[in-house]
């Protein structure tokens, strides 16, 4: 979902833990910090900070930056079965956006693979193949730790593997219809 917050100056009202664009490092933001939105989509924040950080916020930290928090973030009930968790796990991947183009990466076709599988501590693992809309982007690291971070409150995740591949390269034609749509592409 897109929200029209583009341009809105926010104060972190706690500390947060964010993603460096382009860099995908995990930096805590203490409260206090000052920046600009400049997109919004998925429940996830791009904010330029008033010291000139690109960073994202998740969803679940929407209240710091005086937002509600998306009821998509709140913590869900483990999945019984491993294709429920599955599915879970597509849904948090339509939550993660490029930050260039307005559809979601598993909307994109950029989800190559998805497995849930057992892992060695009797929970679930998670093995996502994903590549990128060209093997040079400088977003792939924060794509990446956004699918990482996300997986990290994802109940039912016990352990996971997110891996960027670019075998097939991706091209536009891995777009489904409807995501071509909403690009004005079809």
């Amino acid at each position: 979902m897109y929200i029209d917050q583009q341009g809105e100056q926010v104060t972190l009202s706690r500390e947060v833990e964010a993603i460096q664009v382009p860099s995908g490092d995990r930096m805590k933001l203490p409260a206090g910090t000052t920046g600009t939105i400049t997109q919004a989509l998925g429940g996830t924040y791009t904010i330029i900070t008033n010291d000139s950080f690109m960073v994202r916020i998740q969803a679940k930290d929407a209240d710091a930056i005086g937002k509600e928090v998306d009821g998509a973030a709140q913590e869900k009930p483990s999945p019984e079965k491993p294709e429920d968790l599955e599915e879970a796990v597509w849904d948090v991947l339509r939550t993660v956006y490029d930050p260039e183009i307005p559809v979601n990466i598993a909307d994109l076709g950029l989800v190559y693979g998805c497995r849930v599988k057992p892992a060695e501590s009797g929970g679930s693992r998670v093995e996502i193949e994903m590549t990128l809309t060209a093997p040079g982007c400088g977003m792939g690291d924060v794509l990446k730790a956004e699918v990482e971070q996300k997986l990290d409150d994802l109940s039912g995740v016990d352990e996971y593997d997110v891996q960027l591949v670019f075998d097939p390269p991706w091209d536009y034609s891995m777009i489904p219809d409807a995501a071509k749509l909403t690009l004005g592409m079809m």
